[in-house]
């Protein structure tokens, strides 16, 4: 057997996962599993449970029920090996506007312990990778929002994670931006081995060769290719499936309650 044939650990794997805000459940018993080297598409409406499991595979909350492990380390027992492999782009910004781009790469790079002599080098090659290395000394509060989004992605990778999160990344972006952020991180993912789950609401941000979790009021409700859940869910298109799949779900739920 090749080395290529044997098995990959997945990059995130989320079992059954269950999370409650008092009477209020957010997760319901969810799992899914991030490939090595994918593009995973979470795909859910606003209020599905989406930025809730990002908080849960961040570590910000604890997990009361399931287990989450990132390449194979439980987030709950090793936390500091499993989050050394993450990086992470939240929905909301982050960055200081006030200062300039080195200077809040340099600060994420004192927050990981790494030396400033390292720190200049890795903020110099992430610069790079996403086509932003001529604005390094530019105020932020001076960047376009899709070159925020830009400087945002260089800072989560800055620590060389292998799993790289981002929840709905593409808010208030406009059509071109959302298309550059979206095929930008599509390229990190192939050429560079990084296995991302890209957390959304809208259903163009997927494509063909994606991997796709819908997750719907709590539920996940399929995952798989993405042609995969079309035909499973006998739909025309993504669209279509998931508009089925939700449908019949939110059918099931109604029936339940009389």
């Amino acid at each position: 057997m090749r080395p290529s044939d044997l098995p990959q650990t997945p990059a995130l794997e989320v079992n059954r996962v269950s999370h409650r805000y008092g009477a209020r459940i957010a997760l319901n018993e969810v799992s899914l599993t991030v490939r090595q080297s994918s593009f995973t598409v979470l795909l859910g409406l606003n209020g599905a449970g989406k930025s809730t499991l990002f908080s849960l595979i961040t570590h910000l909350y604890a997990i009361r029920s399931g287990q989450i492990r990132i390449f194979g380390h439980d987030i709950a027992s090793e936390p500091g090996a499993a989050l050394s492999k993450l990086g992470v782009v939240f929905q909301s910004r982050a960055l200081d506007v006030d200062i300039s781009v080195r200077q809040n790469l340099m600060y994420h790079a004192a927050l990981h312990g790494i030396g400033s002599q390292r720190a200049n080098e890795l903020i110099t090659q992430v610069l790079d990778r996403v086509t932003m290395s001529d604005r390094s000394s530019e105020r932020v509060g001076n960047l376009s929002i899709g070159q925020m989004r830009r400087i945002e992605i260089a800072r989560a990778l800055l620590h060389q994670p292998r799993l790289l999160l981002l929840d709905e990344p593409t808010v208030g972006l406009d059509v071109k931006a959302r298309a550059d952020i979206l095929d930008h991180v599509r390229r990190l993912s192939v050429r560079e081995g990084i296995g991302v789950l890209w957390a959304t609401h809208l259903i163009d941000e997927a494509d063909a060769g994606d991997d796709v979790v819908v997750l719907h009021k709590s539920r996940v409700l399929a995952q798989g290719a993405l042609g995969e859940v079309v035909e499973q869910a006998g739909g025309a298109d993504l669209a279509d499936a998931f508009n089925r799949l939700t449908r019949t779900a939110d059918h099931g739920e109604l029936e339940a309650a009389r």
